[in-house]
């Protein structure tokens, strides 16, 4: 009975996981004429999208309010302006289903804002760049972001003499996780959630235990894919430091996800990190150390 596509009942189906349980039934109730009762949330969105006619119709509905729509875009990396009304989005939305694909040319996404923010290292024309889906380059992006990231991180470290620079859980997303996993004679796992937390852990890697990782941005000790959801995974090997020691080596991945209500700027949504301390090297070489994740892991990291 449903005339909706399969890019659009994945599309509606995200929206509806925004919806309080209470709106998911009531919707429901609404659709089916109150022929059709439901115990669930999930019983409530499929029959939500079995009786849908069209994509247009449900995006209508007083309940699919216009903030869910607005977040929804937003995930799938389509930036729009805050004050942007509900029927604005909802002619967005059906834009981004019927081209067929959920994440977009970003021609369209106001990238004319100079006020976009960048990354320190990013140059006008390489922002420009992205405007397309075909001139992004996220290995571009990867090089800027480790450049600024680990230039950011270092600077805590106070044995090396800098001014600390803007460090804090404004660059993160609010839910991001951290997963830590530490090598160096026993082996210890940590998993940190929130921006708050996933901010300090990392800090007190530099700040107290006095530690400086030096990225390897070469092309064996780098990679970076994109989703076509808009998250983009940068995956980077390098070495650990202090004073004059090299301590071992670590390989880290980052989730990067544009927040679309902050300039579109780059955040961070999740880290797994690696670390392995000499002693569990077994005299592997530490110069330059490569990435162990091949292109397949980071795939599945990205879906």
């Amino acid at each position: 009975m449903s005339g909706l596509s399969e890019t659009e009942r994945a599309g509606c189906k995200k929206i509806l996981k925004f919806m309080s349980k209470g709106d998911l039934l009531s919707l429901s109730h609404t659709v089916t004429n109150k022929m059709i009762v439901v115990e669930n949330t999930t019983e409530a969105m499929e029959t939500i999208l079995s009786f849908t006619l069209n994509a247009e119709e449900l995006l209508r509905r007083k309940k699919v309010l216009r903030d869910l729509i607005f977040k929804y875009l937003a995930q799938e990396g389509v930036v729009m302006p805050p004050n942007s009304e509900k029927h604005q989005l909802v002619k967005r939305t059906l834009e981004l289903w019927s081209s067929g694909k959920d994440m977009v040319d970003e021609s369209h996404l106001g990238e004319k804002d100079e006020t976009r923010k960048r990354l320190p290292t990013e140059t006008v024309s390489e922002s420009t760049n992205m405007k397309d889906e075909v001139g992004f380059d996220p290995l571009v992006l990867g090089q800027q972001f480790c450049q600024w990231f680990f230039q950011l991180l270092n600077s805590q470290n106070l044995s090396l003499g800098q001014q600390p620079q803007d460090w804090g859980p404004h660059h993160f997303w609010p839910d991001v996780k951290l997963c830590l996993l530490s090598r160096a004679g026993s082996e210890q796992m940590e998993d940190f959630l929130g921006a708050e937390l996933v901010s300090l852990r990392l800090l007190a890697l530099t700040r107290e235990e006095r530690l400086l990782l030096s990225p390897n941005l070469e092309p064996h000790g780098l990679r970076a894919l994109a989703s076509p959801h808009g998250l983009v995974l940068v995956a980077v090997a390098g070495t650990i430091h202090r004073d004059e020691a090299c301590l071992g080596i670590f390989e880290q991945i980052f989730g990067l996800i544009r927040s679309p209500l902050e300039n579109n700027s780059w955040k961070i949504k999740f880290i797994n990190l690696k670390i392995r301390g000499k002693d569990a090297l077994g005299g592997t070489e530490m110069a330059a150390p490569t990435l162990s994740y091949n292109s397949t892991e980071l795939q599945f990291l990205c879906n």
